[in-house]
């Protein structure tokens, strides 16, 4: 029988994300698309906490809690966190003229205010071991998986925007080469879409973001990899108590209602006394999220 897909592997490391593990998802909206999912899944999950970072260099400032301008937001990553989901978009950066400093966000000002610079692989390897290093400075052990955006650059061309990603591909490369064990590992995203996946069908109306379908496959694959299985069945278990969490009653008065609400929240409890320790922050209690 002839086979539809081309499956891209990806190896398990020694390591698996637990229950109450602190995931911290930064980068690209794909992180966003990656953070929302654990949030659903009731992980104890942070995602991009000053907005979206499409570059290494932003990244960077994110984890040092110094985004440039300065942007409304927590005053450092105070928690630490025990696996870092770092998502890598484009290997294109703006530098301000006034200053040459690396803006994360140009808040519409004009064009002529800034310079388009792109970092060279050794420029974007240099960053990856900054990141590492701001990350390990909070928590010695911590694991980190790294990935590339799977969406492309129209706007630079699709021939500059393959450029752009085999240039942040080559850095990680060269970042992991480096590392003595696997708690930095490479997480496929950007091959999954379009080399296994690899059809039309998978993307957004503008033919160029995945779908939410698409989004949830490579959450999916990624599950399989870097799961535990208690964190696999703690987010089997939480989903039909977020389903009931989250339901519409006709009539929200009736008695009927009440006793599910009441029910609702027992398994709730119930739940959380069995995935996270008295001591353990639940999720709900975390700072907002953005």
């Amino acid at each position: 029988m002839m086979q539809w897909q081309t499956p891209v592997d990806v190896p398990s490391p020694s390591w698996r994300i637990q229950p109450t593990d602190r995931i911290l998802c930064v980068g690209s909206c794909f992180a966003g698309h990656i953070g929302r999912r654990f949030q659903a899944d009731h992980f104890r999950a942070v995602v991009n906490p000053f907005g979206v970072m499409y570059n290494p260099v932003s990244v960077l400032h994110t984890l040092r809690g110094q985004p440039y301008p300065r942007r409304d937001g927590p005053a450092a990553l105070a928690t630490p966190c025990d696996v870092a989901i770092v998502t890598l978009g484009t290997n294109h950066v703006y530098e301000e003229l006034s200053t040459g400093r690396v803006v994360d966000n140009c808040q519409k000002r004009p064009q002529s205010e800034f310079r388009e610079k792109l970092l060279d692989v050794e420029a974007c390897a240099e960053t990856l071991e900054a990141i590492v290093a701001a990350l390990r400075r909070q928590n010695s052990s911590v694991r980190a998986v790294f990935t590339v955006s799977p969406i492309r650059y129209r706007k630079y061309g699709y021939h500059a925007s393959q450029l752009s990603k085999a240039a942040l591909l080559l850095a990680i490369d060269r970042l992991l080469a480096g590392e003595d064990s696997d708690r930095m590992v490479y997480f496929p995203a950007y091959e999954i879409v379009n080399d296994e996946l690899r059809d039309y069908r998978f993307y957004a109306p503008d033919m160029l973001h995945p779908s939410e379908p698409t989004a949830d496959y490579l959450y999916a694959r990624f599950k399989q990899a870097y799961f535990s299985p208690s964190a696999l069945r703690m987010a089997e278990e939480w989903a039909p108590i977020r389903e009931a969490l989250g339901h519409r009653p006709l009539h929200p008065d009736s008695d009927a209602y009440r006793q599910f609400a009441e029910a609702t929240q027992q398994r709730k409890q119930a739940f959380e006394s069995r995935y996270f320790p008295p001591s353990t922050p639940q999720p709900d209690s975390l700072p907002p999220r953005i």
